[in-house]
Parts: structure tokens; C-alpha cells; sequence
């Protein structure tokens, strides 16, 4: 039986026509970082919250993995460890739930006040102490 060299390769995806241009190319790592990072940001806000923050950051990285072969690296090594922390979690008494989730909260404003402090040279705490009077 004789094939055709072009039978043994897959059909060409929308992804892999954008790529062989290389503005193309360019374009498409652009648009992937930048929607990734706007997801993993999101995600990284909403930890604390209730609601599925960590599956927010998980969509970032799976979003970077598409272009970037460390994200995808990341995302099946971060997929491992947070099923690994949810089932140690979900085993843990209500108090220790709560601790875990109030130093989750206490990081990220830290984490907040930092970014916006650096950022934009804004002391939130002393915004509010002005607004409490």
C-alpha cells in the first residue's frame, strides 16, 4: 500500500497557519501572554474569595500553555500540587480552614498594598486612615 506524504501528517490548525507568518507568530505570543496574564491575575485575586479562584489561575496558565512550553511545565506541576493542597484542606477542621484562609487573605492584601504602593506611589493605609478621619 503506498500513502502520501502528506497523509501521515495531521491537517494544519487554525493555530499552527497563524504561526508560519512570522508577524503571525509574533502577534499570536503577544495576545497569549497578555489574555493569560490578564486570567492569571484575576485568578490570583479571587484565591481568598469563595468561588473558584485557583481554577481562574489554572485557566491563565492552560491560556500561556498553549504558546509557551514553560507554562505548560507549570500548569501540570501547579494542576498536581493544588489537588494535592484541596484534598489536605478538605480533610482539615473548620479553625484550621479558617486560619489557612485568613493568611491566604492577609497575603494577597499585602501582595495588593505592595503592587499599588510600588505601582502608583499610593500608601492605601494611610488613604483610609484619611477617609476614617
Amino acid at each position: 500500500m503506498t500513502t502520501k506524504p502528506d497523509e501521515d501528517r495531521a491537517p494544519a490548525g487554525v493555530l499552527d497557519k497563524i504561526r508560519a507568518n512570522p508577524t503571525g507568530r509574533l502577534a499570536l505570543k503577544i495576545t497569549i501572554a497578555a489574555l493569560g496574564a490578564i486570567v492569571v491575575a484575576v485568578g490570583i485575586v479571587a484565591i481568598p474569595l469563595p468561588g473558584p479562584g485557583w481554577a481562574i489561575v489554572i485557566a491563565g496558565l492552560a491560556i500561556w500553555a498553549i504558546e509557551f512550553a514553560w507554562a505548560k511545565h507549570l500548569l501540570e506541576f501547579t494542576k498536581k500540587h493544588v489537588l494535592s493542597w484541596t484534598h489536605w484542606i478538605g480533610r482539615q477542621s473548620w479553625p484550621v480552614k479558617g486560619l489557612v484562609g485568613l493568611a491566604t487573605f492577609l497575603f494577597v492584601s499585602a501582595v495588593v498594598y505592595v503592587s499599588v504602593r510600588v505601582s502608583f506611589g499610593i500608601d492605601l493605609i494611610d488613604k483610609a486612615r484619611e477617609y476614617l478621619g
